[in-house]
């Protein structure tokens, strides 16, 4: 059985959220200002300020999360909150492969050969890959020394995307077609150049 090595962190948008909302109800509480008119008008900026940090949280917390990859089939891929081991593709309105592997697992390694050959075949085309590993760029750049990597690799250091998608075990691909929406999750090993048409075409 293959195994993921991803380390669960704390849900930092969450921890986040709960103290935005705390703060904006301690300004309604009347326990953080005065009753001076400066005050007041302070009063009035802060919830504002709080309001807003609180939509931006609920817009973050809106995208779904998944217990497994299948249930992303058919849904809007989740923003790639990522560090980029170079130059950030332009995705936006392109077909995507996004990856998830590690230079330790010995399927990942079988499956770069492949995630290649798309991409060389494809690029031309608009089909852009990231690989997604949660490893650090001097692990990368050590294993690209023996496996190239011709697409863009990026991490996700906290395992906060993976968990989002319900990712366990790895090699896992997600195919995003041109409007942002999964069409085909599975074994970069299974995935053929079909499924890269349709989201090149959609």
């Amino acid at each position: 059985m293959r195994k993921r090595l991803y380390v669960r962190a704390p849900k930092q948008i969450g921890a986040r959220g709960k103290g935005e909302e705390n703060f904006a109800e301690l300004i309604l509480n009347n326990q953080m200002i005065g009753g001076s008119t400066n005050g007041r008008m302070f009063k009035q900026l802060a919830i504002a300020s709080a309001l807003s940090l609180i939509a931006v949280t609920n817009g973050r917390a809106a995208e779904e999360s998944y217990t497994t990859p299948a249930g992303a089939v058919g849904k809007p891929f989740p923003q790639l909150r990522v560090k980029y081991f170079g130059e950030k593709p332009a995705y936006d309105g392109k077909a995507r492969i996004v990856e998830f592997w590690a230079t330790w697992c010995p399927p990942c390694r079988e499956s770069i050969p492949h995630l290649n050959k798309l991409y060389q075949k494809f690029k031309d085309q608009g089909l852009v890959v990231i690989g997604i590993t949660s490893e650090e760029k001097a692990d990368v750049d050590e294993f690209k020394k023996e496996v190239p990597i011709d697409y863009t690799v990026a991490s996700d250091s906290t395992g906060a995307l993976a968990d989002k998608l319900g990712i366990d075990p790895i090699p896992i691909a997600f195919v995003v077609n041109k409007k942002g929406v999964v069409i085909w999750q599975g074994e970069p090993l299974e995935l053929g150049e079909s499924v890269i048409k349709k989201a090149l075409a959609d």
